[in-house]
């Protein structure tokens, strides 16, 4: 038989084994949060604003993955969004499918724009008259189905039925010399099956387009087009060609590269800008902007990152020792 003091006894011993385990659990517990606030830290401080990767294509100068990356004129018409590349223009969005940084030449494709194996209707295709682009000279344009007797492209009158005032006709008029793509094109199974005669074909090339660069197939009367800038090796096999629009970009009115977005690319950043003169800025893969390059800034966060293990280590070490 137990004793209340005998009890007490008894309470009085077991009372420091369940205080320890209590203690021990509680400290196990901020060990456990002290690495994990240490750990991701680094992670979260080192998100680059500006990606250098969109999708699969690179991105270099004078383009950017968002606001305040690359160069302000090119913002509106060349944006990433959800990993995939689009250009921007009145008439529409076009995926952008490669980017030749050597040449400083980017290629668009039209979804209903038509080729050797689809044809659809299209509204054309035309550039903004303010867009630092210019069709490339690889680029050609055919019509298809236009109407030979109400298209403009067959007559001297242009698109508003006005003079140029040199008796000459400002519509881009077709290529005589172009006439064996059509042959090629109207060979195409998709398009032979609509039985049109080569009359209603006009292959032109994009700089016959004026300073617009405006391509509107419901004024031309014609009810497609087909675009290419490379035969890839194929004259006579329109199946192989490259469908696409290619577009030249400039840097500026002179086309210089700046120097300090060289630099700032070297260091492994990405060139942008910032406030109300958009200001360069060179974002770098810790975090950080500079207004040079990311050299300092690349070492000093992989220094942190490393030394964040470690104090993470020794604070685990001097806790467990101390329980």
């Amino acid at each position: 038989m137990l004793y209340p003091n005998s009890m007490n006894h008894i309470l009085h011993h077991s009372s420091p084994m369940a205080t320890a385990t209590t203690t021990t659990t509680t400290l196990l517990a901020l060990v456990a949060f002290f690495i994990t606030t240490l750990t991701s830290f680094p992670f979260m401080v080192s998100s680059q604003a500006c990606q250098n990767y969109c999708g699969n294509i690179p991105i270099k100068y004078p383009f950017g993955t968002g606001l305040g990356c690359g160069d302000p004129p090119f913002q509106k018409y060349v944006t990433c969004s959800q990993g995939k590349l689009t250009f921007t223009s009145h008439t529409g969005c076009y995926p952008i499918t490669n980017i030749d940084y050597s040449n400083q030449v980017i290629y668009i494709s039209d979804p209903s724009m038509s080729t050797c194996s689809c044809t659809q209707p299209s509204k054309g295709f035309g550039l903004d008259w303010d867009a630092p682009f210019s069709f490339h000279d690889d680029t050609v344009f055919t019509l298809l189905d236009c109407s030979t007797t109400s298209s403009p492209m067959f007559s001297t009158a242009d698109y508003g039925g006005e003079s140029s005032g040199n008796g000459s006709s400002m519509v881009p008029q077709c290529d005589r010399t172009g006439a064996p793509i059509c042959s090629f094109l109207y060979s195409c199974r998709a398009i032979s099956m609509m039985n049109l005669p080569i009359s209603t074909c006009c292959v032109y090339t994009p700089v016959d387009l004026g300073p617009s660069f405006e391509m509107d197939l419901q004024k031309l009367k014609c009810s497609s087009y087909a675009g290419f800038y490379s035969f890839n090796g194929q004259e006579s096999n329109p199946d192989d060609w490259k469908y696409g629009i290619a577009l030249k970009y400039k840097f500026n009115v002179y086309n210089d590269y700046p120097g300090s977005c060289a630099n700032c690319e070297r260091s492994h950043g990405v060139c942008g800008y910032v406030g109300a003169f958009n200001s360069f800025v060179c974002n770098c893969p810790g975090g950080f902007n500079t207004t040079s390059e990311c050299l300092f800034f690349s070492h000093a966060s992989s220094q942190w990152k490393n030394g964040a293990w470690w104090i993470s280590f020794l604070a685990t070490l001097f806790i467990l020792t101390n329980l």
